[in-house]
């Protein structure tokens, strides 16, 4: 299983539900260069939309991994394997709450990304903002991500490497200034129809960043999928209901492998 994040966030999004998912599998959580990875990439690297899917494809080669079970959440660019032919590795799928069809950036906490990117000292001054409590739980930062409140530690391993190493930003300004059209992103979230693996969408019922709509619409689109929603949570689901999340995603898991053991 390999888990995945979202934009200024690292592996440690799933620290609260990992030792809650069922033993017997190898879970992977690798730093997407999002803004919050430690170690800068080499200047002139593709981090388009399709290049960080170029990224992630070449990132389970490496491991050599097959039939992995990917895990969305956030940032939905990993749903576009199948529309640039790179999902070969991919066996199934749980997708939280993640960008999907025309929602991207999302929401107010995706459009003060976008204006932070074109500020001078604009991805800076966001940072050194999701440092202080009361303006990281406004809706314009994370206060429409996590419902619950985030902790100061945790965040402060987000910021940290953007704050330290202007290289991490200038990675993060390469994506999100790379260019998102609203006909290529529908079109390539609905390529997700040739999918051909079992699939959770597993959404929060709560929320304004992600629309709860989109959940059904992916559950339809995806030929083996099934919607499960989750209440009382937003975005970082994994955070504000870590053992609700782990519960339906160590279902899916075990279910599958009982059944290929009858």
């Amino acid at each position: 299983m390999v888990l995945l994040h979202g934009l200024l966030m690292n592996h440690t999004v799933w620290d609260t539900t990992i030792g809650l998912l069922p033993p017997g599998f190898r879970y992977i959580r690798p730093d997407l260069p999002l803004g919050a990875h430690p170690i800068p990439l080499e200047p002139g690297t593709d981090l388009s939309m399709r290049g960080l899917n170029g990224l992630l494809a070449d990132f389970l080669a490496a491991l050599d991994l097959d039939d992995v079970v990917l895990v969305h959440s956030d940032w939905g660019g990993s749903l576009f394997l199948t529309a640039y032919g790179l999902d070969e590795r991919v066996g199934r799928m749980i997708v939280l709450p993640c960008e999907a069809f025309d929602n991207f950036p999302p929401g107010l906490p995706g459009k003060t990304a976008t204006v932070a990117s074109y500020l001078p000292g604009g991805v800076v001054l966001a940072l050194r903002q999701m440092r202080i409590a009361r303006l990281r739980a406004l809706p314009l930062l994370f206060g429409w991500m996590a419902r619950e409140p985030l902790p100061d530690e945790l965040v402060r391993g987000w910021t940290e490497p953007g704050l330290r190493d202007p290289r991490i930003r200038r990675d993060l300004l390469a994506y999100t200034r790379s260019g998102f059209r609203a006909r290529d992103l529908v079109a390539d979230t609905e390529a997700l129809s040739r999918f051909t693996g079992d699939a959770l969408i597993l959404w929060s019922s709560a929320g304004k960043v992600m629309p709860r709509d989109h959940g059904r619409r992916l559950a339809e689109l995806i030929p083996g999928a099934r919607l499960v929603e989750i209440p009382d949570a937003y975005v970082l689901s994994m955070l504000d209901r870590p053992a609700a999340v782990a519960s339906a995603m160590a279902e899916f898991l075990t279910a599958d492998r009982a059944g290929s053991e009858r």
